[in-house]
């Protein structure tokens, strides 16, 4: 299986796997400007890249796969950028659900097919990343026995995820901070 993105950029890595990578994922994120991701080949991924369908399938499975790492990785440096942590405090859910809206109105093309269909691998990359953190979170602050951490993590990162992606594909919205603060609100009852 191809590798799964933790959202830190892995060091241990060849410097060559990780330029490698790294071109793949460009050349994807290049495609995505002009196609919907289910028109886009492996074959036009390696050709955009400048590499052979062979060094493709030597890094990644297959095309959802790199796209997964692809929006992991644009997802999380967003975050970092913003300097977003789930750290068990009263605004955790708050910011990483701003987090969440800034990433979908810089990506979601609003009234494409893609933009309407629910469950893409995009979905999926970005609930994986948004999960990752707050089970890292809950690490730190446990909920305690009676309460599973995977199953909590998976709700609430696709809760996340949902009202934020409902948010972005509104021309009319209001802010990402108001809908961040109403998307905590409705969330922090889940919280041990």
């Amino acid at each position: 299986m191809g590798p799964e993105y933790t959202g830190r950029q892995d060091l241990n890595l060849d410097p060559r796997v990780r330029r490698t990578r790294k071109l793949l994922q460009d050349a994807l994120a290049s495609l995505l400007k002009r196609k919907d991701f289910d028109k886009i080949s492996v074959g036009e991924i390696a050709a955009e890249s400048t590499l052979n369908r062979a060094t493709f399938y030597d890094h990644y499975p297959d095309k959802f796969a790199l796209l997964q790492c692809l929006v992991a990785a644009q997802f999380q440096d967003l975050i970092a950028r913003r300097n977003i942590r789930f750290d068990g405090c009263d605004r955790a859910l708050q910011n990483i659900a701003m987090g969440v809206c800034y990433y979908l109105s810089e990506t979601l093309k609003s009234g494409t097919e893609s933009s309407r269909q629910a469950g893409t691998p995009m979905d999926t990359a970005i609930v994986s990343v948004v999960r990752r953190m707050l089970l890292e979170g809950f690490a730190l602050h446990p909920p305690g026995p009676a309460v599973s951490v995977e199953l909590l993590s998976s709700a609430i990162a696709w809760a996340i995820y949902g009202a934020a992606r409902e948010w972005a594909l509104h021309p009319n919205r209001i802010s990402a901070l108001k809908i961040s603060e109403k998307i905590a609100a409705i969330l922090q009852p889940m919280l041990p």
